[in-house]
């Protein structure tokens, strides 16, 4: 493809951003740098039209865990296509039940039984709507930062007011108390709260990672006051952490868990939650149809939760995460030493971790500098200051020497680009 061909295309398509889509985000993609629209992607990398190459560590925001376009969840899907696509939902779906199993063979504890949707805040909102008919409670607390979608029932409980706003009244019952604080937590759980919902590690909140004692503390109190725990394991789930759920890291049983992302193995838009059977005679055991979907559990998408629980486990995924994890943080912390000036801190678990700047323009500087090196990188939704890194889990150790050798270039850059504005 020639340079006026790609101009051409690209030109074409943020005209068509700005008249058909959202002009604001046409702006932000122009002024970083990424104007030219993507053509492919496998494994670790994505390809724009021009053939560029970059390495991925936005990782869909999780969502590609096995990287872009894994061969197995690939072909599971086809053949699948070539079979059934959608149901009827008049007969029983043989895809569903055994993606259910596969679930619960991996699922932590008593968790049994799961409910296939589109999203992470379509399974929020089961979530949610379980644990109020299970109780007969109306409140909901939830932490400072916590992100849980942007429906009404997962932004009234996410925890920036910048994104709710606009749209309120949301629901009316809803507590936010600061992250990793027990103190907090306790005083706001009473008789009236139907459930704590929570984040092991709030990927939005700037990459903060919950201690095991306060999620130790969030099950002790939702089980003394008789409200239920859910953890949201929308990005953590599937080995991101270094374990297949994040929950796991604590030796906590919540009583509902939720899921999306890395669970349709980076090939279909999947979002589930799970439960106990308490939780699951108390949503369905009088009325099959209290909650329902019309696409969730679609043959396709069961046929790729099937794969990429298998793949997950052949490919010692989990496994590979923990250990790219740490030489991850190892180097994100070495850039600290060198830049302490800039980076206030780096934190994370297993192959999610964040750096935080002092300002959070630095932090959209340097993620343009990282594009310009052909590496992808993205700032925290709901605290910009912070620079996420969340790379398939399938990464290898050059991969991770790239990445710290661009950030390394990068950060240098930004820093005298910012030192000649001052």
């Amino acid at each position: 493809m020639t340079e006026k061909e790609i101009e051409r295309i690209s030109d074409e398509t943020i005209a068509k951003y700005r008249k058909y889509v959202n002009p604001a985000y046409a702006n932000i993609l122009q002024f970083s740098g990424f104007s030219v629209p993507e053509e492919r992607a496998e494994g670790c990398y994505i390809y724009d039209i021009s053939g560029r190459r970059f390495l991925d560590c936005v990782g869909g925001y999780g969502a590609f865990s096995l990287g872009h376009r894994n061969p197995a969840v690939v072909e599971a899907v086809k053949k699948q296509l070539d079979r059934e696509a959608l149901k009827s939902h008049f007969f029983l779906s043989t895809e569903l039940a055994d993606a259910c199993e596969a679930l619960a063979e991996v699922l932590p504890g008593d968790i049994d039984f799961s409910f296939l949707c589109n999203s992470g805040t379509e399974a929020v909102e089961g979530a949610l709507k379980a644990a109020r008919i299970t109780t007969g409670r109306p409140k909901y607390v939830s932490a400072i930062n916590g992100f849980h979608g942007k429906t009404y029932g997962g932004l009234s409980v996410s925890g920036r007011e910048v994104y709710k706003t606009h749209f309120k009244p949301l629901l009316e019952q809803t507590e936010n108390v600061p992250f990793n604080d027990v103190s907090a937590l306790e005083k706001a759980v009473d008789e009236n709260t139907a459930a704590v919902i929570l984040e092991m590690l709030q990927g939005e909140g700037g990459v903060n990672v919950a201690t095991n004692e306060y999620m130790q503390a969030a099950r002790s109190i939702t089980k003394e006051k008789g409200a239920l725990l859910i953890v949201d394991e929308v990005r953590t789930g599937f080995g991101r952490t270094g374990k297949w759920f994040g929950s796991e890291h604590s030796g906590i049983v919540p009583d509902i868990i939720t899921m999306a992302k890395a669970l349709g193995g980076g090939v279909m838009p999947v979002g589930a939650f799970s439960a106990n059977e308490r939780v699951w005679n108390a949503l369905f055991g009088k009325n099959p149809f209290m909650h329902s979907t019309t696409f969730g559990g679609n043959p396709l998408a069961c046929a790729a939760v099937l794969a990429a629980i298998k793949t997950t486990k052949e490919l010692k995924a989990v496994e590979n995460c923990e250990v790219r994890g740490r030489q991850l943080l190892a180097g994100l912390k070495g850039l600290q030493e060198k830049y302490p000036e800039w980076i206030k801190d780096v934190r994370g678990i297993g192959l999610v971790a964040g750096m935080e700047f002092e300002d959070e323009d630095i932090g959209s500087l340097l993620i343009a500098s990282c594009g310009k090196r052909d590496l992808l990188a993205a700032y925290s939704l709901n605290n910009p200051k912070v620079v996420r890194l969340e790379p398939p889990l399938i990464i290898t150790a050059e991969e991770i020497d790239t990445v710290i050798s661009i950030l390394d270039e990068a950060i240098a850059e930004t820093i005298e680009t910012v030192s000649e504005l001052i």
